[in-house]
């Protein structure tokens, strides 16, 4: 019986340890591309990605951190690698599909 109650503990325990981690998974992917977004001058997208990150997902500390550093990152190593800019329609897809996976990854929370 003690071993079921644990067992138990433990999947609760587990559960919102895996949804976070889907969760800062996402909200990278929404930096990331607002990273590019903003090297290539796609305002429109920016503030796309930025208001599905403050509609979405909690508004903490940590989550606007997240974002803000893959952001960062994005937008250097785009600058530094000399990467063409991709078309607005491939950034607006790859935009869509991270709103999904937001949305999913918060919807279960």
């Amino acid at each position: 019986m003690k071993s079921m109650i644990f067992a138990l503990a433990l999947v609760l325990n587990i559960a919102p340890a895996v949804a976070a981690d889907e969760g800062s998974a996402a909200i990278a992917a929404m930096g990331e591309i607002n990273g590019v977004a903003l090297a290539c001058q796609q305002m429109a997208i920016v503030s796309r990605a930025r208001n599905a990150i403050t509609t979405t997902a909690p508004k903490t500390r940590g989550n606007g951190e997240i974002f803000e550093e893959a952001t960062n990152a994005s937008f250097l190593d785009f600058g530094k690698s000399k990467k063409t800019c991709p078309d607005t329609s491939a950034l607006v897809q790859r935009l869509t599909d991270a709103e999904k996976r937001l949305t999913t990854a918060f919807a279960k929370q």
